[in-house]
């Protein structure tokens, strides 16, 4: 039960990664993924270097679609 918990919960937040809620900008939807990996992290569903790969992803992303808007382009 707890790997499919696991695969849910990964599920979701690949998910959000992929595709932001509406009218959610960068920052939330990098506070919620961080938010969400922490909980996972504390719920068992995964390890800590589970959690720092999903950390390192989710400011791969932050960076990225923030890099135009401080950029200027």
């Amino acid at each position: 039960m707890s790997d499919d918990r696991k695969k849910q919960a990964l599920e979701a937040w690949y998910q959000l990664l992929k595709e932001p809620e509406i009218r959610m900008d960068s920052e939330e939807q990098y506070d919620e993924l961080l938010k969400a990996a922490d909980e996972m992290e504390r719920a068992g569903l995964i390890t800590s270097s589970e959690w720092r790969r999903l950390v390192r992803e989710a400011g791969t992303a932050f960076a990225q679609a923030t890099e135009g808007v401080s950029g200027g382009t």
